[in-house]
């Protein structure tokens, strides 16, 4: 039997046709005219899909590398630091301060829900030397979305800046950098971009320069000095040999969402990521995020009872060519993930979910075949009022 296989994780997540093939184009050289031309039209076109005027740098390196480039270049051994941490993407920004000699003020919250802007505030009151806070935006562990306006309400009052990951949400979901007070941006290349891993990019405000410039902590490769300086010279380069393909590839990727609107592609995920939920509750299954308000790029599942999540995902794999993700760290075999972020349109949801009514029947879970994809369809109806929209 012919086997197709249908990638459905938060990451990588499927490439657009013309971003695939423009990177079988011939290599070309990064110190010449057509590369600037390139990597300055990435740049501009990024800080677009951003919604900055900040300075955007970018570098080779998936998008831990722009975490540790964020943490390197604006602290020094030592500045105490607050991690919102509810997922094991926001402990990752915990450990990196802690490589780097920073004090870390740790406020781990359920991994279920979301960061309580109040919680900052009130640590941001009582410790008043704390002079940067990290959250994620979108936890992709968990696919639980933080509310970054409210906390960069919070911060902005504050000498501190706001750093924040939104690998998983740029693109996918509504993002303001500049609107909502962010001063260090990072995301990557492999989710809602639409590009293979092995980029990143982080957007870098006044606020964050006036840190940077005073900021101890060793950097090199990830040198945010060294990349503006290059980045300002008469011909716009990176410091070091950048991935010429995937610069192609993202700019390519990111013309297309720009194509799109990005407001109309926070709308497309919105109504996926709703019909996805439909489908998994007329199920019987239960959703594992308590605060669903914008969780749109990332739909995790309780396993059901006597089922291991790493069981559903590897039967689907092997049985149906159909790829999730199952859980990370503290939440292993307990959920499964399935991802809308990026190149997706309704009918890949389908897929995902005939997909995974097969499997829970075949690994004994009393499922209704065809009522998780009864109820997203009509829910799509409803949302989309039978036209051709968004998702």
């Amino acid at each position: 039997m012919i086997r197709k296989e249908y990638l459905l994780t938060p990451g990588p997540t499927p490439i657009p046709s013309e971003v695939s093939l423009v990177q079988a184009e011939p290599i070309i050289h990064h110190r010449t005219p057509a590369y600037t031309e390139l990597f300055v039209r990435l740049v501009e076109d990024l800080k677009k899909v951003l919604l900055t005027e900040n300075e955007v740098l970018t570098f080779a390196a998936s998008g831990t590398g722009a975490m540790e480039g964020a943490v390197a270049n604006c602290f020094s051994p030592g500045d105490r630091v607050l991690v919102a941490a509810g997922g094991k993407f926001g402990l990752r920004f915990a450990e990196i301060a802690k490589a780097y000699g920073l004090e870390v003020e740790l406020y781990e919250y359920p991994w279920d829900e979301a960061a309580d802007p109040e919680v900052i505030a009130r640590y941001l009151r009582e410790k008043r030397d704390i002079k940067g806070v990290f959250l994620t935006h979108s936890e992709t562990s968990t696919g639980v979305v933080n509310d970054v306006r409210a906390v960069g309400e919070v911060v902005s009052e504050t000498p501190a800046i706001l750093v924040v990951d939104s690998i998983s949400g740029a693109g996918a979901l509504e993002l303001r950098t500049d609107a909502w007070k962010v001063d260090v941006l990072v995301t990557g290349s492999q989710k809602a971009l639409m590009t293979p891993p092995g980029l990143a990019a982080a957007a870098v405000s006044p606020k964050a320069w006036e840190y940077v410039e005073k900021a101890e902590s060793p950097s090199y490769y990830f040198s945010f000095k060294k990349a503006l300086k290059k980045y300002r010279s008469d011909s716009p380069e990176t410091p070091f040999t950048p991935a010429v393909s995937l610069v192609k590839a993202m700019s390519a990727a990111v013309r297309l969402l720009l194509e799109e609107g990005l407001e109309e592609a926070w709308e497309r995920h919105r109504v996926l990521a709703l019909c996805t939920r439909a489908a998994v509750q007329a199920l019987g299954l239960e959703l594992f995020p308590k605060v669903l308000e914008r969780a749109y790029a990332v739909t995790a599942v309780k396993a059901p009872q006597g089922i291991k999540g790493g069981d559903i995902v590897r039967h689907m794999n092997r049985m149906h060519g159909v790829i999730i993700a199952g859980g990370q760290d503290r939440l292993k075999g307990k959920i499964f993930r399935i991802g809308h972020v990026g190149y997706y349109h309704f009918f890949d949801m389908v897929v995902a979910v005939t997909a995974l009514e097969l499997t829970l029947r075949s690994l004994g879970y009393p499922a209704e075949l065809g009522s998780g994809v009864a109820a997203m369809e009509r829910l799509y109806w409803e949302l989309t009022e039978g036209k051709e929209a968004p998702g």
